[in-house]
């Protein structure tokens, strides 16, 4: 009887241990493809970054030429794709860094926010003839200078859009977890990475995607720059672009278009899709499940040994609740939330240096600038306040007319995790689309209708203002808190009820920052908009755009110094009287803290 027994246990151990290793196996087999598809694709990223490494450092030559060919579509299209992931990790350090100073020094603040309305208000052909001129002068031998010139020109289309919103995000952290915080005594830096960067994450990413989008607009004036009779044009999608449409190579210009296409497609499926799946995890919310928005490339990586083992490296270690000082009653509690940690007065010190020397700086640019005044006469300086108020007002009807849009629009996608997810690569599309690459066809249309330039601008204006707003109304959206959400459905509150007490006032500050944003970027659109060059014709509009166009076309650096300060003076008169009361009431009535 016994060994009759044993036969059946025998058998069924056998099996069960043939089974665990069909399973290893199998396993084994997903993981290894997995990765191998990895290793693969990091090695040809490792040699494409070689390839660039030697673009950059090779000798530099007085004239480019761009090959038409579409064959040279993919080098030039992988160079414009390197520049732009240079900016963006650049406008990402200078966001963080910006943002939290303004948000945190309220002295500094004072300067620092009217500083920023500054610089987002110069265009980019105010910052890119001295900046060209001085790192060619660096760097006489190579093309480093260059290629850092386009660099920081692509950076300067990205970085006040992010710095915008994450300097509001910052300011707008709930009173009850920034009092949790300080009962548990977190250090600034647990502060910052635990709890007001990853509050901010949503609205950062949304408005990154909006600013690689910006950055891509003046894609053809960054890589096709002309000073005068010098020419400091880069290989490059953008020259690309711009080679076909001063020759009318409309084959070359559908050739680039695909491309860009294409490009930007790559980039909302690997990199910004799974970086919005993965921010839907700090949504401020107390309760009710949503459905979640998916990537399968998130999905990808999350299955490769190689990303869990670099993930697991680098993942940050847990707070022991051990360690954390609970308050033993509310007057402690009260007591410790109030108090103001000692190893803040490290940062204090910097903060204070970092100030003057910024003051410092801006001293030094003043004196600069007035040298350049000096040669400007008073019919210029009449001619060039009339060219602003031209531009003013083609501004403020392009940023209401995309506004009319967008709010509708955006809620409807933000609010649904499934349209968003199907709206997402074609919305990334076309923000991301340098629109002035349609251009020629949307005068064409003009022509057609017979709209002159001097209102069809406010249309080729709009092409990219829309957007900022689009995104942040967005990122809005999908942030507002589902509990909020539940309530409204639960008290059956529906229609304009219902968007102007729940769903304006919750996409509010986001609104608020993609309108403010939006301004900014029409004006520096402006200066395509209003000066058009198109099968070797050049069209131009009355405004403080097409003015800038022309003086840096003609180097002529005194009109352009008065006209780039003319410029950044309206924006900043206008953020102050109106931006600044509005950014308010979004703290003091349309804050989650409040």
């Amino acid at each position: 009887m016994e060994p009759e027994t044993k036969q059946p246990e025998s058998a069924f151990h056998i099996k069960k241990v043939w089974g665990e290793a069909t399973s290893f196996l199998t396993r084994y087999q997903k993981i290894w493809w997995i990765d191998l598809v990895l290793l693969l694709g990091l090695i040809g990223l490792i040699f494409g970054m070689i390839n660039v490494a030697g673009e950059w450092t090779g000798v530099h030559r007085p004239a480019v030429e761009i090959d038409l060919s579409p064959w040279a579509l993919p080098k030039y299209t992988f160079f414009s794709l390197c520049r732009g992931m240079m900016a963006y990790v650049l406008s990402l350090l200078f966001t963080l860094v910006y943002g939290y100073w303004a948000a945190k020094d309220h002295i500094a603040e004072k300067v620092l926010i009217p500083m920023l309305d500054i610089l987002q208000s110069i265009p980019v052909l105010g910052f890119m003839p001295g900046l060209v001129l001085a790192l060619v002068a660096i760097f006489p031998n190579s093309n480093i200078g260059l290629e850092l010139a386009a660099v920081i020109m692509i950076f300067t289309g990205q970085v006040w859009n992010m710095t915008f919103s994450f300097y509001q995000s910052l300011r707008s952290v709930p009173v009850y977890l920034q009092e949790a915080a300080s009962i548990y005594r977190f250090t600034w830096w647990q502060k910052a990475t635990k709890l007001e960067i990853p509050f901010s994450a949503i609205g950062l990413i949304w408005n990154s995607m909006m600013s690689m989008a910006g950055g891509w607009f003046f894609l053809t004036v960054s890589e096709a720059f002309q000073l005068g009779d010098k020419d400091f044009r880069l290989p490059g999608l953008g020259s690309y672009m711009s080679v076909a449409s001063d020759k009318g190579d409309d084959w070359a210009k559908l050739y680039g278009v695909i491309a860009m296409i294409v490009m930007i497609v790559c980039l909302d499926q690997f990199l910004w899709r799974p970086l919005v799946v993965w921010g839907q995890k700090f949504r401020v919310e107390e309760g009710g499940g949503e459905e979640g928005m998916t990537s399968w490339f998130l999905d990808f990586l999350n299955r490769s040994q190689i990303f869990q083992f670099f993930q697991n490296l680098f993942k940050p270690k847990q707070i022991n609740s051990s360690e954390l000082m609970p308050p033993v009653d509310q007057a402690a509690a009260r007591s410790i939330a109030h108090s103001k940690p000692s190893n803040l007065l490290g940062m204090k010190i910097f903060s204070v240096l970092a100030f003057i020397g910024l003051l410092g700086l801006m001293l030094f640019g003043a004196w600069k600038i007035i040298e350049l005044f000096s040669k400007v006469t008073l019919p210029q300086w009449e001619l060039i306040v009339a060219e602003a108020l031209a531009t003013l007002g083609r501004v403020l009807t392009a940023v209401c007319l995309s506004a009319v849009w967008t709010i509708p629009v955006g809620l409807w996608l933000g609010l649904s995790p499934r349209l968003s997810r199907v709206a997402q690569p074609f919305v990334q599309v076309a923000a991301s689309f340098p629109a002035p690459m349609l251009f020629s066809y949307v005068i064409l249309l003009m022509h057609f209708i017979g709209i002159p330039l001097n209102w069809g601008a406010i249309a080729l204006m709009a092409l990219g203002a829309q957007w900022y707003i689009l995104f942040n109304v967005m990122a809005g959206a999908m942030a507002i808190p589902s509990d909020l959400l539940e309530a409204a459905r639960m008290y059956r509150i529906t229609g304009w009820q219902r968007f102007t007490k729940v769903y304006l006032p919750g996409i509010f500050p986001y609104l608020l920052t993609g309108m403010v944003t939006s301004a900014g970027g029409t004006w520096n659109a402006s200066i395509v908009a209003e000066y058009v060059t198109d099968k070797g014709q050049t069209l131009t509009a009355f405004g403080l755009g097409s003015q800038i166009s022309e003086a840096a076309a003609q180097a002529d650096f005194p009109m352009l110094a008065a006209s780039v300060v003319v410029m950044s003076l309206m924006v900043v008169a206008f953020n102050r009287l109106v931006w600044k009361r509005l950014y308010r009431l979004a703290e003091e009535k349309y804050s989650l803290s409040k």
